[in-house]
């Protein structure tokens, strides 16, 4: 160890938790570490202090496989998500996960032609599945990289105090958080929450807060009952619309332009009235 680091080590001892990010930033402003490297330090300091419940993929976002889903109809799902792991669930009930199916685990099954009558009839089953690890809301980030470490699990299923699914966490948003963003082949571009398209019009991602549609718009829709435009239209129609489906909320023409059976993903939004100006 070099004699900076000893002296740094040693000054922590008798100072607060704030001197050692001070230390840290000053010890890059120095050159004596680079910014990557006080980025990572900064971040598993802060890892302790965080818990699942900060980091974890939304209920309402998580992509599920059926049991006794075809092959046929499951392959495509797990292609376009990109993800290697996936709950599976009895009867669309994500509070009934009995297990992780792993895509290559099914890579098996693609060795006969996938064209052929007998894969068509092949089912996801039991069997296929690895065991699911449960973990509640308030674990830290901390004990969670170690747990993940001495399992080998690389996803878990996260739980409210009542025992319902609230979510799920992967071993890359823990690490994600010390190292930053981590990007593969398969990661796209995110594309903007609000995209101007011209002559009034706007495309949504479903998903965009209240809040974000109140500054960009100038509107003052309430986060009372619903955190996202996506799940104000919801809320005014009552039910999941289909694709193409218009609905007008005040000053604004809404069409969805993709949605599946359980939300809607993305919308067309024209302003009738004051038009915003991006």
């Amino acid at each position: 160890m070099s004699p900076w680091l000893r002296n740094f080590f040693k000054k922590l001892e008798a100072h607060p938790r704030e001197d050692f990010f001070n230390a840290i930033n000053q010890a890059q402003k120095q050159g004596l570490i680079d910014r990557d490297a006080a980025k990572m330090i900064t971040g598993v300091m802060e890892v302790a202090d965080m818990t699942v419940s900060d980091i974890m993929i939304p209920r309402s976002q998580m992509i599920i496989i059926n049991l006794n889903a075809s092959l046929a109809e499951t392959l495509p799902r797990v292609i376009n998500s990109s993800h290697s792991r996936f709950p599976v669930v009895d009867d669309e009930d994500k509070d009934n996960i009995i297990g992780i199916l792993h895509a290559k685990d099914i890579l098996k099954y693609l060795i006969n032609d996938p064209l052929s009558e007998n894969f068509s009839d092949l089912k996801i089953q039991a069997h296929m599945l690895r065991p699911t690890a449960f973990i509640p809301e308030s674990k830290h980030l901390d004990s969670l990289l170690k747990e993940f470490r001495l399992s080998r699990n690389h996803l878990a299923i996260v739980i409210d105090e009542y025992g319902s699914v609230s979510g799920l966490v992967t071993i890359e948003d823990v690490l994600e958080q010390i190292v930053g963003d981590i990007e593969d082949e398969f990661d796209k571009e995110e594309d903007a929450m609000i995209k101007p398209c011209g002559q009034g019009l706007f495309e949504l991602n479903a998903l965009t807060s209240i809040e974000e549609f109140n500054q960009y718009f100038g509107t003052q829709y309430s986060t009372e009952r619903v955190d996202t435009i996506g799940g104000l239209v919801l809320l005014n129609l009552g039910h999941v619309p289909p694709v193409g489906t218009q609905v007008k909320l005040d000053a604004f023409e809404i069409e969805i332009i993709e949605s599946d059976t359980r939300r809607i993903i993305r919308m067309m939004v024209k302003v009738t009235i004051g038009s915003h100006s991006a």
